[in-house]
């Protein structure tokens, strides 16, 4: 004697499944500090924009206290100088530091 085939019943069966995560606890970064350091101070570059009237040897004298320095002024510009004596208002030139 065969018997029907009874389909499966799963009507009571039940599942609870919350994560497969880890629980970790969200990190607390209220004792992190930093500081920025400028590049001026570790580098010793400045600019300096250009105002009218100005002259290489006039920014020199006013940055290493010599005019006859200017042309390190021209040496860190020459990317956007090829004359010294035409530099423009607007201009932004680098200040290297230099060794007296």
């Amino acid at each position: 004697m065969t018997t029907p085939d009874k389909k499966a019943d799963f009507s009571g069966v039940s599942a609870n499944v919350e994560t497969t995560e880890q629980k970790v606890e969200k990190a607390d970064f209220s004792g992190v500090s930093a500081t920025v350091d400028s590049t001026e101070e570790k580098v010793g570059e400045q600019t300096y924009t250009v105002a009218k009237g100005d002259t290489l040897s006039h920014i020199a004298k006013q940055f290493y206290g010599k005019s006859s320095k200017w042309n390190a002024i021209f040496d860190a510009n020459r990317d956007q100088l090829d004359n010294p004596d035409k530099i423009q208002p607007g201009q932004v030139l680098k200040i290297p530091a230099i060794d007296d």
